[in-house]
């Protein structure tokens, strides 16, 4: 049978005919085999979707019974909608929440000030003083009552009735806002302020809000209230360099927190809004003014009666004079606090107490900050601007002045070193220098097409809206035509322009996109000081330096700057000189003419941001580096506010001020010879010019630094004479210290 079965299977593989009836009998088995396969699945598919109908109509008939109609169908759909967009917003809550809680991951805190500093300026003149005076040593209730309760009357009265925010407070503080009312009670909880403190910046944008709010019930599930005000207490600015109010009742009055009056109590609970702008040594007035009106909250609240807060009007606080102190160039202690802490990080030195030498220079310092805040006074109103900074530097990088906000007291937040605002048309400072580095045959006068070329779907627009043809790339720079730095990207490639950026000076990432050319970058206003220094400086590498020199309050130095430390050579000298002319021509006959100065060889970029967000202008002169920014803390585009107005009438303020009765010096590349003035007399001889007011008369560094010298030698001669030897001698006069003659 088997031998017929391959006989019969050989021959069907080859083609010829089977007449077997074995054959026939296997394929109608096959066949039938099949039909019956067809047939089950058939009716598989058939009952599967007979019960599913089976099953839907019962569900229909179950729900049927919750039809509803009339008036209840109406609160059925608000219910309904209530919950989809319950369930919605739970999600975007989780979602913003995540950023937030990711901060309490750790479980740790801000680091709180753990060093002290005594910073001296330039000369060695203290002029303020940063880290720890704090001091956490009285529990909650030690403190007197009448401060804890002119605090919360103040700063949170519903305290101890919110979960963390105080929806009501909030709404009520808007109100009072809106009304125009003089408010004493902030809008944001004790337990939102202890969060900023605690985990975030001071940065001021909707995001910080944000974390700020999921923060604070976060605090609230962790912590009973009295922890949370203990808290608040002890990590709380109050001025000074003070954190804490134990520590700040030292400072200002002398005696401890446990002793204080209910006037001092008053005033140091008026401090937590604003400790800058209401602390004693700053403003007395204003200080006592708001202790005031802390009294007022203490009657209102319900805390105390108006005879118990009478004796306390009638006898305020008096404050320790710190007078002194309320001059400090406070943005730029911030800035070299955090300079200083990283040094000494560093260095690995275990003192906890330091004297550091700063770059900064008081009398410059003034001048800057006059500058900024009586234009933004004057004429801020009329452009919708509300915010300013400057940062100034001699072309080395040495920071003379800095100015982060136009009230420190009512900001802390350093506007010139964050680096969160587009830089506009002062970014062309890049592009330009790139391509005279990229091809040695061009120069200023080199003519390029400004015709414009399109990147994509994007097609740039120049300032004037006209369209150029051919174009020099000094007229190009001068009038700030966007097309030609445009096309020469496109020639170049926006990378190189990126390297260079960062090369000489720019320190954040940003994207490297098809609109880079025209500034559409992060930029800090330090940042671009330092990269126009570069070539003020012959293209030498010349970042922005606060600190000089870090010692120990006993006396060992553990960091110095080198001021003869080579220095890169980062853009050739020849490309210096064609940019120094190209910023001439903005100057004398571009779009920076109001920063010219008689007799003082300037040059500089102006820069505007779409929508006219950010104003820009950074320039030098042979002697200092200046870069300004005028804008909205919150991007609100301004009222057509351009890098030509307020900021050029900024910076040649600041610059006609610093260059008065000093050696002017030369700019490379820019041709300049002092202006000689002439004045008419009455019967219409000329004479001689008038003369100028002269600035206060300093000693230069490098005659200081000789004279420092010669003090410590003398001082060393006397201490090896021995104690008696020295009463016989008379005193030597006391020399100011200078810092290292190039710094």
């Amino acid at each position: 049978m088997r031998r017929e079965l391959l006989r019969f299977k050989w021959l069907a593989h080859m083609g010829l005919p089977v007449q077997d009836p074995f054959f026939r009998k296997e394929k109608r088995r096959k066949k039938t085999s099949m039909l019956a396969a067809d047939a089950w699945l058939d009716s598989a598919l058939y009952e599967f979707f007979q019960s599913m109908g089976r099953v839907f109509t019962r569900v229909e008939d179950f729900f049927s019974r919750f039809r509803v109609s009339g008036i209840k169908r109406f609160f059925v759909e608000i219910l309904s909608d209530g919950l989809s967009f319950l369930a919605i917003g739970l999600v975007l809550v989780t979602g913003l929440a995540l950023p937030a809680f990711d901060a309490t991951r750790s479980g740790r805190f801000n680091k709180a000030e753990d060093i002290s500093v005594i910073f001296l300026d330039r000369y060695g003149k203290e002029v303020g003083r940063r880290g720890i005076r704090s001091d956490d040593s009285f529990a909650l209730d030690k403190l007197p009552d009448y401060f804890v309760k002119a605090a919360l009357a103040t700063e949170d009265r519903r305290f101890y009735d919110h979960w963390g925010i105080d929806a009501i407070g909030t709404t009520r503080a808007l109100l009072s806002n809106a009304a125009g009312e003089n408010s004493t009670q902030g809008g944001s909880s004790i337990t939102q302020q202890l969060a900023k403190n605690l985990f975030l910046s001071s940065e001021r944008t909707l995001e910080r809000k944000i974390k700020e709010a999921f923060l604070s019930v976060w605090l609230e599930w962790h912590y009973t209230k009295d922890e949370i005000l203990k808290l608040y207490f002890d990590r709380a600015y109050m001025g000074g360099g003070n954190f804490g109010v134990a520590a700040a009742s030292e400072f200002y009055f002398g005696k401890k927190i446990t002793d204080v009056t209910l006037s001092e109590a008053a005033m140091l609970a008026g401090m937590f809004k604003a400790p800058a702008k209401y602390a004693p040594h700053v403003d007395l007035a204003a200080a006592r003014a708001r202790a005031n009106l802390v009294l007022s909250n203490l009657v209102d609240a319900g805390f105390m009666t108006e005879g118990q807060v009478t004796a306390a009007r009638r006898n305020p606080a008096r404050a320790i004079d710190r007078a002194a102190e309320a001059a400090s160039p406070n943005y730029f202690l911030d800035y070299a606090f955090e300079q200083t802490k990283a040094l000494i990080e560093e260095t690995g030195s275990l003192s906890n107490s330091f004297v550091v030498r700063t770059t900064v220079d008081p009398v410059l310092q003034s001048y800057a900050e006059d500058a900024v805040t009586s234009v933004v006074r004057e004429q801020g109103e009329a452009y919708t601007v509300s915010q300013a900074a400057m940062v100034v530097l001699e072309p080395n990088g040495a920071i003379r002045a800095m100015v982060g906000g136009v009230d420190y007291g009512k900001s802390q937040f350093n506007r010139s070193i964050v680096p969160n605002r587009q830089p506009g048309s002062s970014f062309k400072l890049f592009d330009y220098a790139t391509a005279f580095e990229m091809y040695p045959d061009f120069t200023p006068e080199t003519v390029v097409s400004g015709a414009t070329q399109c990147i994509g779907n994007w097609c740039p627009r120049n300032y004037s809206g006209n369209s150029v043809g051919r174009i020099s790339l000094i007229s190009a720079f001068q009038q700030s035509i966007n097309t030609v730095p445009v096309n020469l990207s496109i020639k170049m490639g926006r990378q190189p322009i990126a390297d260079f950026a960062r090369k000489i000076g720019l320190t954040n990432d940003f994207e490297v996109t098809r609109s880079l050319a025209l500034g559409a970058a992060s930029v800090s206003v330090i940042d671009m000081a330092s990269s126009y220094a570069v070539f003020a400086n012959r293209g030498l590498k010349s970042p922005a330096f606060g600190v000089t020199r870090i010692t120990t309050t006993a006396g060992d130095t553990i960091y110095e700057a080198d001021p003869d430390a080579p220095r890169e050579q980062l853009v050739s000298t020849r490309t210096v000189e064609y940019m120094n002319r190209m910023m001439r021509a903005v100057v004398t006959s571009g779009t920076g003419r109001r920063a010219l100065i008689e007799g003082v060889p300037t040059v500089g970029k102006t820069g505007t941001t779409s929508s006219y967000r950010d104003a820009w202008f950074c320039g030098f002169t042979g002697n200092y580096v200046a870069a300004v920014w005028f804008g909205n803390d919150d991007y609100r585009p301004t009222n057509k506010l351009s890098g030509g107005t307020l900021p050029t009438v900024a910076w040649q303020k600041f610059m006609a001020y610093a260059h008065t009765n000093i050696e002017i010096k030369p700019v490379e590349g820019v041709e300049f010879e002092p202006a000689k003035v002439t004045i008419a007399s009455a019967d219409g001889e000329t004479g001689a010019p008038p003369p100028e007011a002269e600035r206060p008369p300093t000693l230069k560094p490098e005659a200081a630094a000789k004279l420092l010298d010669v003090a410590d030698r003398l001082q060393k001669a006397l201490g090896a004479l021995g104690s008696g030897a020295t009463a016989a001698l008379p005193a030597a006069p006391a020399l100011p210290p200078a810092p290292p003659a190039s710094l």
